[in-house]
Parts: structure tokens; sequence; C-alpha cells
């Protein structure tokens, strides 16, 4: 009787193993649990919290950033992460490629879609007349069947003739999929 409740026990227990997911992380976090845990997290690594605006302030990759915490059903769903700072048409780029290295070169990341912009992009043009996107993604590894779990991209945002970089850690997971309609 005690082997086949040891074997019944180790059974469910590499069940209930094998069912834990993994989430994407942001800091070493993972993206996830309730939004003012993830706020005091976020605390303990050094950022501040203010209450008014509902975002974090601090420091991220080597520069200033605010951060905000993205809930669905009370469950966090995504990090995002924009720049303080704004930067003219040329730091972007630089920026931007920067990034797009620091991700290629990053173990943790595999390339879903990013290509790094050449000198002569028109940045202003295209975003302003075509309405074109600047974005990198990547999948948080480990990777499983659907890379989009752990889905980890960032984009050029514009603001009065000024870009910035917005960030996004993304835990699909805990995503609407149109359960509550």
């Amino acid at each position: 009787m005690k082997k086949i409740l040891s074997v019944a026990f180790l059974l469910m227990l590499s069940v209930a193993l094998h069912a834990q997911k993994e989430v994407t992380k942001s800091l070493g976090i993972p993206v996830d649990g309730s939004k003012s845990s993830m706020i005091q997290k976020l605390k303990n690594k050094g950022f501040v919290y203010d209450p008014s605006a509902d975002y974090l302030e601090g420091e991220f990759n080597g520069r200033r950033v605010n951060v905000y915490v993205v809930t669905n059903n009370n469950k966090v769903c995504r990090i995002m992460v924009c720049d303080k700072n704004t930067y003219d048409e040329g730091q972007i780029k630089i920026r931007y490629n920067t990034l797009c290295r620091q991700f290629a070169n990053n173990q943790k990341y595999l390339l879903i879609s990013a290509e790094e912009l050449s000198e002569s992009e028109d940045i202003s043009y295209e975003m302003t007349i075509n309405k074109k996107e600047y974005q990198a993604g990547y999948a948080q590894l480990p990777a499983d069947d659907d890379l989009r779990n752990r889905f980890v991209w960032f984009t050029i945002s514009e603001f009065n003739g000024e870009y910035y970089i917005t960030m996004f850690y993304d835990n699909e997971f805990n995503r609407a999929y149109g359960e509550d309609l």
C-alpha cells in the first residue's frame, strides 16, 4: 500500500510541476501576481512609487524610466517601461539600435522580429506620413510551443517631435481573451 501511495504522490507532484507556467520576468521579477505585490517588488529594487500618477520611477538598463504595472482580473499581465527623457531623431536611432544589439547578445532572449535602423532612415517622415511603427520583439526563454506567452518588445514612441523608447514585458497567460464577454 505504501508503494502505491508513494507512486501516486510522485505522479501528482510531477503533473503539478509540469503544469506550472514559466512567465515573463522583468528585473528578475515574474510578471504575475497582484499589482500591489508587483509594486512592492519594484520598490524593493529601488523604484519609487508615485500613487497620484500610478507609476514608479527609477533606473532601468542605465536610463531613467517610468514603470507602469498593467493588470487583467487583478493579475499583472504587463510591465511597461518608458524612457523618462526624450531624444532627437539621431539619438533615438542609436538608442533603438543599441537595444536591438543588447537583446541579440543576451542568451535569455530569442529573436522574433527586429531590424536595426540605418542612418538614412527618416523616422519623423515615416512615422508621421506613412504611419510606420518601429518595433522589435523577442521571446524570453525558455521558449515553449507558443513563443508569445513570454513576449518582450519595444517601440519608438513620439511626443511633440521628440522620441523615447517604450518597452513591454508581457505575460500572455494573464491577458484577456474574451472570456468575460
